[in-house]
């Protein structure tokens, strides 16, 4: 490479970064111009003698595109509300007083209805960060690397919410117990996931009564996204016999395609829980019936708070100066974002466990 030079050591003249602007302008057709006239100022342009220098400088300075946030599917199967402040909000389930009736006997004595409640325990919590940036990094930011920041702090709030949630659950040693009946150690099967089912349906209340306690959702990593789908997809299952078991007659459909469960594949399983994240699987009942997760926003801050700090500067006659001139000892320009969130596991009887190794 003796010899040759890079652009980037390539001697910059007078006026070279306004003849950049204007040539990003006319790349990407800031004037909003015709087809046919932007076309022909393209054609132009490739005649001049400087061009290749600019045109080389645009394409060495690009800026990737950033990842995206997961979708929030914790939605699905949360049930979702808010609270006046951040004292500690109960949540009361009362129980008792619908058990069925004991026989009174002739001029017997009606027995007294017992009541119950089991409280739960809701506060919500302060996240944030803030940034700043220099003034002069600001002016020099041509391609607007930097201008994202408050789309880069909306995805951090829904990333803290995710995060927040699937803790609530994930491998929970109070809410999965033997003494609940809603785990089992068994890997995501056909078979498994029909003993889940019976088991969520089997729940009673505190007083022995039945309850209409189906599983709507079916909660996975990815990592057993392609096995669920197999599972909620197959019409008919198959049968292995073990040598000399004889013959016995197995029926082939495959009901568990038929409860209607709704898939939800939680990448922030493996992430949260590093003992199960990767093996196990959650069954959930829609959260209108029972609830098994409850969380909640601040009452009027349900959206994660996005803003910049006002500018302390003021023009000599008084005049106000905006926050992107940034502040008045340092020029520094400051973003912050606010987010007030939590959350409460609830009732047991409305989830089930797979694959757990508690």
């Amino acid at each position: 490479w003796k010899g040759y030079v890079s652009l980037s050591d390539v001697s910059r003249g007078e006026g070279y970064e306004q003849q950049l602007k204007e040539t990003i302008d006319l790349l990407s057709n800031a004037r909003g111009l015709p087809a046919h006239k932007h076309e022909y100022l393209l054609r132009e342009a490739l005649t001049t003698s400087d061009f290749p220098n600019l045109f080389g400088d645009v394409l060495d300075r690009q800026v990737l595109a950033s990842y995206k946030a997961v979708d929030p599917v914790w939605k699905a199967f949360v049930k979702m509300s808010t609270v006046r402040d951040f004292k500690t909000a109960y949540r009361f389930a009362i129980t008792g007083g619908d058990q069925y009736l004991a026989e009174v006997a002739e001029k017997g004595e009606y027995l007294a209805s017992e009541r119950d409640e089991d409280k739960y325990d809701l506060a919500v919590k302060k996240y944030g960060r803030q940034f700043d940036i220099s003034w002069e990094t600001l002016i020099n930011d041509d391609l607007g690397a930097l201008k994202d920041t408050p789309e880069r702090f909306a995805r951090a709030a829904v990333r803290t919410e995710h995060r927040i949630v699937t803790t609530l659950y994930a491998r929970d040693a109070t809410m999965y117990t033997a003494a609940h009946g809603n785990m089992v150690a068994g890997a995501l099967t056909i078979a498994t996931l029909e003993t889940g089912l019976e088991a969520m349906a089997a729940q009673t209340d505190a007083n022995g009564e039945p309850i209409m306690n189906r599983a709507k959702y079916l909660v996975v990593p990815p990592a057993l996204e392609m096995t669920a789908r197999q599972i909620l997809t197959s019409a008919s299952k198959m049968w292995t016999e073990s040598a000399g078991g004889g013959a016995t007659a197995y029926p082939t459909t495959n009901v568990v395609s038929q409860m209607g469960l709704t898939l939800v594949v939680d990448p922030y399983l493996p992430v949260i829980d590093t003992t199960d994240g990767a093996t196990g699987w959650y069954l959930f009942a829609d959260p209108k019936d029972i609830a098994a997760l409850e969380v909640a926003h601040l009452k009027g801050h349900e959206r994660p708070e996005i803003c910049m700090k006002a500018s302390d500067k003021a023009t000599v006659g008084g005049g106000a100066i905006g926050p992107m001139s940034g502040d008045f000892a340092t020029d520094n320009v400051f973003y912050r974002v606010r987010l007030v969130f939590g959350g409460v596991a609830e009732d047991y009887r409305a989830t089930y466990m797979g694959g757990s190794t508690l």
